[in-house]
Parts: C-alpha cells; structure tokens; sequence
C-alpha cells in the first residue's frame, strides 16, 4: 500500500495520529517509521515533525531504526521471571546471536523486550510479530524460531 493511500484513509486531525504512524509502520517493508513518515504526517496533519517524533520514539511499538521481517518481543515482567523467562531469553538469544534491539544479519528477526505482554497465564511468553507464544521453553524457542526459518526459505525471504 502507498503512504499516500495510508493518509487518505485517515481525516486529518490529531486523534488518528496513532492509527496513522501504525498502518506506516506495519506497511513498510523494514518494520519502521522513516523520517520521510514523520515528515508525511506532520504534512498531512499540519503541525511539526518534532511533534510526531516525540510520540514514534515515546511509544515502544514505533522504531526510528530499521528492523526485521519478524520482530520478536520476550516478555521481561516479574511473572514471567519466576516462570523461567532468563532460561528461555538466553536460549533465544544464543539461537539468534543477537542482543536485544539488534537484528539478525539476514533480516529476518529483531530482539526486543518488553515489560509486559499481558500474557501472564501463559508466562513466560513472547510475540513474534502479532502471534503470542506461551509456556515457553528452550526447546520451544529453537522449534518456533526454526518454523519461521523453514517458512521464510520456502517462500525465499
């Protein structure tokens, strides 16, 4: 979808300014909100670009920087530590080779964490993108992680 078509879905006042940078996001092909995005809502709003960069890098669902097809995100939150979520981040990052906020060099997974999911029943939890993913182990980990591997050879990713 073109970002022209992206700001005509949406009237042009301040209360679509989520929707907005979101639907950016979620539509450019490096998972982030570029400055050309900020400069196009600002336009499109009629107010300053410093006020849309304060919101992209306030809210931690936005990224200024360049991220992988599949961003990954590990809940960090008191419940899912008792439940083991170290054991499992440490997995996750020794598949990967990441650290947190880095990208793998294929371009196929960002790390991040997150203080809460609201997952807590399924502790401990991460998302890959928008699917959430409960009672995680570390033989858990290297099967989801290998699932999208296998998924993104096939479709040549």
């Amino acid at each position: 979808m073109k970002k022209t078509d992206i700001l005509e879905k949406f009237p042009p006042r301040m209360e679509n300014v989520l929707l907005i940078l979101h639907d950016l996001q979620n539509n450019s092909r490096m998972n982030y909100l570029s400055e050309k995005d900020l400069c196009l809502v600002a336009k499109h709003l009629n107010t300053t670009l410093s006020s849309f960069y304060g919101v992209a890098s306030y809210y931690s669902m936005f990224s200024l920087t360049p991220r992988g097809k599949h961003i990954i995100r590990m809940c960090r939150s008191p419940v899912c530590h008792c439940a083991g979520v170290n054991d499992v981040f440490n997995e996750l990052t020794r598949i990967l080779k990441l650290d947190v906020g880095a990208t793998t060099p294929d371009r196929l997974f960002t790390l991040e964490t997150t203080a809460c999911l609201g997952q807590c029943d399924l502790a401990p939890a991460m998302t890959i993108d928008d699917v959430v993913y409960g009672k995680l182990t570390a033989a858990s980990i290297a099967t989801i992680i290998a699932q999208y591997r296998k998924k993104s050879a096939s479709q040549g990713d």
